[in-house]
Parts: C-alpha cells; structure tokens; sequence
C-alpha cells in the first residue's frame, strides 16, 4: 500500500498519469494499474478523470493529506522520540494592498480551524508571484489578472474587480477626468506591475501624453504622493478602501473606466494540500463578506 500511496502523491503533483510515471521511473500502464488498486482498497474514487488530466476530487484531496502524512511518518520511522512533528506549512504569495486588505481575516480563520499548521505570505509583483506558483514553490497567490494566458496547468479564480479612478488633490477642481488629468504633473503607477501596463494601455488608447514626476508600485504611496500635491494619478479602488482621504477627491472615468481584476491561481490538477484549498475557500469567502458591506 505505501507503494501505492507514493504514487498517488506523485500524480497528484504531476497531474497526470504519464508524468507522473517519468518521475518515479514507472509507465503510464503501471501507474494506472496502481491507482486502480488504490481506489479499490479505499472503496471511493479518487480522481475526476478528465482525457490525460488526473484531477483529484473532493475524496482526493482530502486522501492526499493522509497519504502525504502516512508517508512523512514512515520516512521518520526510527528515529529519535525527541522529533517533533512537523506541521503542514501552506505558502500565500500576496500584492500589497492585498495582504493590508483581505487575507489577514481570512488567515485568521484559517488558523483557528487548522491550528497545527503554519501559513507564510510572500510580498511580491504579479508576474513574480504567479511564477513562483508555476514552479512549486507557493501553493496560491492573490495577484492582479496577467494580461496573457496562463500556463494550462494554473488555474485562475476571479475575486473582484477593482475600477481605476483619477485622483487628484481635494479642491482641485474639473468638469471631467480629462480636464483633471491635462496639463498635470503625473504620478504613475509603476510600469513592471501588471496595474501599471494597464494605466500605460490606457493613456496610449486615449492618445494622452502626461508629465510624469515619479512612478511608484505601492498604492498607499500614491495616494499620499498626490495627497501631498505632487501630482494626480490612475489608481485602482482596492475592494479593501471603503474612503479615499479627505486630502484627495477621486474622478469616476465614466464610459472609459477601465478595471484590474484581482483573483487568486493555484496549481490545477489537485496538487495542493487540503489545508491550501480550505485556505483558498477562506479568501473566497472573505472576498464574498467585503464585498456586502460595501
């Protein structure tokens, strides 16, 4: 049976069959043969079977914990009695204004429901943080949408949609997000961010120069940059601010306005711990909550 179990760890990682059998050294035949025998001595299916993808079901997903632990606990047969048991440990990349907004909730309720496991965010930009997903090494991340097509082994969710706003200074005054924006020292939003090719999309469709004085990645410090009267800015309403700053008055964009769509990607295929997918329906869930008290 354990033979059985790491192979189920391995195509749960791999995604399917055939990958998994290049990694452990069997053929796709092999491995088939084996889950087979897996899901019969269990008595429950454990993939939903889809072409060559082996995706884990519910009843899978929750297996993978076990075998994953079955297995941990064979490897550290005979060692010492003093081991302690090393706790599941699930890894978040996150933007900026995502971690001040939704996840500290929802880790929160994450921690008092698995309290034996640990959680570690990583701060980062976008593309940083999706790449980090696609090589193994976070088990989800909160980013901006990438304007590209992921690989087909990610797998992107929606949590909201975030409209882009002209901020300028409080008492400056204009009949339109055009007339704020004309002539105006600009405080943009830094181009290597997903967020800040979307400015740069739109200013070029729009056929507007700006007079650029800064260009910053973090929300909050634009805000205060144009609070400070250092210039206006395109920013996006983050589903975490309720109000802008009295120092600053915020112009709808009106038929223009353009959106930055925050979601969370994760491995597909099943490859992530139980405790990473109930962490992922925790931030669904948070994202749900913020969004009927607005």
């Amino acid at each position: 049976m354990l033979r059985e179990l790491q192979t189920f760890i391995a195509v749960a990682e791999a995604g399917t069959f055939a990958a998994a059998g290049e990694r452990i050294g069997l053929t796709q035949a092999a491995v088939s043969a084996q889950m087979k025998r897996l899901e019969s001595s269990l008595g429950v299916a454990l993939f939903q079977r889809q072409g060559r993808n082996a995706r884990l079901n519910a009843r899978g997903r929750h297996t993978l914990q076990q075998a994953q632990e079955l297995v941990r606990l064979y490897r550290t047969l005979g060692a010492g009695g003093d081991d302690q048991q090393a706790a599941t440990l699930v890894s978040v990349g996150a933007i900026a204004s995502v971690q001040r907004g939704l996840l500290p909730g929802a880790l929160a309720r994450f921690h008092r429901h698995y309290p034996g496991c640990r959680t570690r965010v990583m701060p980062g930009l976008s593309m940083q943080l999706v790449d980090l997903v696609d090589a193994g090494e976070l088990d989800m991340a909160l980013s901006i949408r990438p304007p590209f097509s992921l690989q087909s082994d990610l797998r992107w969710t929606t949590l909201a949609r975030e409209p882009f706003r002209l901020l300028v200074p409080a008492g400056q005054s204009a009949s339109g997000w055009r007339e704020g924006l004309s002539g105006q020292p600009f405080v943009r939003y830094d181009r290597a961010s997903f967020g800040g090719r979307q400015v740069e999309r739109f200013l070029r469709e729009q056929r507007i120069d700006v007079r650029e004085v800064c260009e910053v990645d973090e929300l909050e410090a634009i805000v205060e940059l144009v609070a400070k009267r250092v210039g206006v800015a395109l920013v996006p309403e983050t589903a975490a601010l309720r109000r802008w700053p009295a120092e600053v008055h915020a112009i709808d964009l009106g038929g223009d306005t353009f959106h930055r769509d925050i979601g969370l990607v994760q491995r597909a295929g099943g490859q992530a711990s139980e405790p990473a997918w109930a962490l992922a329906e925790l931030i669904e869930q948070a994202v749900s909550a913020m969004e009927d008290c607005r």
